[in-house]
């Protein structure tokens, strides 16, 4: 009996899944640890900023992080589940209405900044 490829292909990736991630929404500020490897030494460099875009999809889920460095925009992708994403924070909780937050490329300064979503329960 043969064995339909999805199959297989799935198993293997449910294995891979990280099962340790917090749940992260588009506003949301985060601090994602990345493992860095430089000569024969690694480290973990913290990357801190907005998510302005998410994409599901299982092991290929990524993040879209946003951060101002010296006045430029430096956006990053993050595939969640990839070994080298050693940790994910998340600083504070952003209030929005959108899915995807591309407009704030367009701002500067403090028109950059996201309401802050205050929960109850965490």
């Amino acid at each position: 009996m043969k064995v339909p490829a999805q199959n297989i292909i799935n198993s293997i990736e449910s294995e891979q899944l990280k099962s340790d991630l917090p749940t992260i929404h588009v506003g949301d500020t985060v601090r994602v640890g990345v493992r860095i490897r430089e000569g024969g030494k690694e480290r973990i460099q913290p990357y801190e900023g907005t998510v302005i875009a998410m994409r599901n999809g299982g092991i290929n889920e990524t993040v879209t992080v946003r951060k101002i460095f010296q006045g430029i925009g430096v956006e990053r992708v993050f595939l969640l589940h990839s070994p080298r994403v050693e940790s994910i924070k998340i600083i504070r909780r952003g209030k929005v209405r959108r899915a995807k937050l591309y407009y704030l490329r367009d701002r500067i300064g403090k028109a950059t900044r996201v309401k802050q979503r205050f929960d109850r329960g965490i």
